[in-house]
């Protein structure tokens, strides 16, 4: 099957006037127009292509390298604004086109946006969306607490900015944990710092050192989640107060709130132990 959108990796079966057609295993066709033909070439040699529909609605193969495919996400410029939509720069002839109705907010030509790629099941056409959190789920996630992750900046809040999470789950990271300039679109490392219950990740940007956190470092941290950000022990507590709440020596428990408070993971005061 020749998908619509995504590089396809097809033979060539015959050079005709207009170009050379190209097949897939299951014998479906599509021209590579003359522009897009290799200098040298053999017939049952097999090309990478992208495959779209042109201006004249015709699916069509090309070598040119789009700044976006389906299923992905992209801060794209808008070349035009008509009666019926935005015209979206994404480095092929025919522009990518984003209707009104999937406008976050009204575009404006110069503008650059965040905008998701997919296949309108109607038209058959590819189309771009700026409503990108509705491409988005958290209802079943695939990334757990710590992990590190993939992160696309999506568009801020009162409270932080909102990013996509490997390209499936909406993440956020509060003000208090951006050490550094943010703007939408940027790609990132990050780690899923909590996961709430309603299935909300909250995110830590990738310079907090949570891969390098042994098991003992992350007892305390889980811990420190379940109680509000505290926990009444310190360094001074004894063996028998500590063990009793992490299971784990004196030494053990020392050495890992050292390595947390390194990391500026934690406060460690008098009364106890205060998650930052």
């Amino acid at each position: 099957m020749i998908h619509i959108g995504e590089y396809n990796t097809l033979t060539i079966l015959r050079e005709k006037e207009p170009g050379l057609f190209l097949s897939d295993e299951e014998d479906n066709e599509v021209l590579l127009p003359n522009r897009y033909v290799p200098k040298e070439f053999k017939i049952w040699d097999r090309l990478e292509v992208f495959v779209y529909l042109d201006n004249e609605e015709r699916l069509v193969a090309v070598t040119d390298k789009p700044y976006i495919k389906r299923g992905e996400f992209a801060v794209l410029r808008c070349n035009e604004v008509s009666e019926h939509g935005a015209f979206l720069d994404w480095g092929m002839v025919k522009e990518l086109f984003c209707p009104f109705k999937e406008q976050a907010f009204k575009m404006k030509k110069g503008g650059w946006y965040l905008v998701y790629c997919y296949l309108d099941e109607k038209t058959g056409r590819l189309v771009a969306s700026s409503k990108t959190n509705k491409f988005l789920s958290n209802k079943e996630l695939t990334v757990e607490q710590f992990e590190e992750v993939d992160l696309i900046v999506s568009h801020p809040s009162e409270i932080g900015m909102n990013v996509i999470v490997n390209k499936k789950h909406l993440g956020l990271i509060f003000n208090d944990n951006i050490f550094q300039d943010l703007s939408i679109g940027d790609q990132l490392k990050g780690i899923v710092k909590k996961i709430r219950k309603d299935n909300k990740l909250d995110i830590a940007l990738g310079q907090v050192g949570y891969r390098n956190i042994e098991p003992n470092a992350e007892a305390i941290l889980r811990e420190l989640e379940d109680n509000n950000g505290f926990v009444n022990l310190t360094d001074k507590s004894s063996p028998e107060a500590i063990k009793e709440v992490f299971q784990m020596s004196k030494k053990n428990f020392k050495k890992a709130i050292g390595s947390l408070y390194k990391q500026r993971l934690i406060a460690i005061k008098e009364d106890g132990i205060y998650l930052n």
